[in-house]
Order: structure tokens, then sequence, then C-alpha cells
């Protein structure tokens, strides 16, 4: 989950969803929670982009189940808006043998995500651009996935009506507001996040159809 440039701190607030420990007084637990918000706002405040999305990269055994419900094959064009260090594209790539595009504001993580091709084997498979995601050319994906907030989903919108009727959109979490999807799937083994706080994740899947009042 990412849009924007990163800055200092992104992952360490990654980092501390993950491994709070499940213990602690709830008075300690408001106070990290206050102090991730903290560095959240303060990387926004510096941003080029006020309105970033910090990186929170999505567990792999999510991004297998995201690429099983857009049934994913090797005749796929997969983009991924906020590519972060390219994992999705990535895996569809090795796993399915589809090509892939990486839509990514950091410059960082898109170094790290062509290194990740590299040593995957899948570099001719998989492009990353440093693009802003809510003005790329969606036309060409057969699938696209997404792991943004809410303000994002519904932004990005108008380019995901350009794509072409059958082609899929998967989201992590988050879906989108006033279209409803056409699957909705939580996984079975939640994950523990800050606090130890139980998180299920939910995949939401959409077909593109003709115009429609949905879409």
């Amino acid at each position: 989950m990412t849009a924007a440039t990163a800055q200092p701190g992104r992952e360490k607030i990654a980092r501390s969803f993950r491994q709070f420990p499940s213990r602690g007084t709830a008075a300690r637990r408001l106070a990290l929670c206050f102090a991730a918000l903290l560095l959240i706002r303060a990387s926004a405040a510096r941003a080029d982009y006020p309105e970033e999305i910090p990186f929170l990269p999505t567990p792999i055994e999510v991004v297998d189940r995201m690429l099983e419900l857009a049934a994913v094959t090797q005749s796929d064009v997969v983009y991924d808006l906020g590519s972060g260090d390219g994992r999705i594209v990535i895996r569809a790539a090795k796993k399915y043998g589809a090509r892939g595009v990486g839509i990514e504001m950091d410059a960082a993580l898109i170094e790290r995500a062509v290194e990740a091709a590299r040593q995957q084997g899948v570099e001719h498979l998989v492009e990353f651009r440093r693009e802003d995601a809510l003005k790329a050319d969606l036309a060409p994906a057969s699938v696209v996935t997404l792991y943004m907030l809410p303000w994002f989903n519904e932004a990005v919108k108008p380019s995901l009506r350009k794509m072409k009727p059958g082609a899929r959109v998967v989201a992590h979490d988050f879906g989108i507001e006033g279209w409803p999807p056409d699957r909705t799937v939580v996984l079975e083994k939640p994950e523990r996040m800050l606090g130890g706080i139980k998180h299920p994740h939910k995949i939401f899947l959409w077909k593109i159809r003709k115009e429609s009042s949905d879409q």
C-alpha cells in the first residue's frame, strides 16, 4: 500500500503494526497508536503529496489469494497500483507467467522491486513505473490490484472504467464506494496487529462490464 514518495519512519510504522506484543496496558497501547498516527501525519506533511498512503506490504498469503480470486493466467497483464516492493506483479509473473506493471511514486521502492524481479528471474515479464497511480492509463490491464485507502479507491474509479469488459479488479481490505463486489472473501487466518488485535484480511473482486449504473 503506497501511492506517493516515501518518507522517514514509514517502514517503522509498518513494523509496529505487526510486532507490537499482545500484552500490555491499555494506556500503553493508546500511546503507541497515537505515536504511529503522529508519524503518519508528520510523514504526509513533508511529502509532495499531502494525502500520502504509507507503505504497508501485503502478506504473501494474501497476495496469493488475490491472484487466485482474479483467476490470473499467463495471458494476463497485471497492474498493481502503489506497487511498493513489487511483490504482487513479481508473484504473478513467477507463479503464472503473467506480465506485470507496478505503478509507484517511491524511487527507493522501485529500485527494490527491480532488484527483486531480477533475483526471481522475472525481469523480462515485469516493469515498474514511477508514476502517479491516479494518472496511470489502465486500459492495457486485464487485472488491477489495489491495497489503497478508501479515498484512493473512490478517486481511481474513472480509470478503472476504461478497462476492457472482462477485466478484473481485486482490492485488499478496502472496497470501492458505490461498486458492489462480485465476490468477497475473508481469509480464515487473521493477522495479529497492533495491540494484539486480530485483523481478518478481506479481498474484494469486481469484473468490469460494459458501462452500467454500478460501474
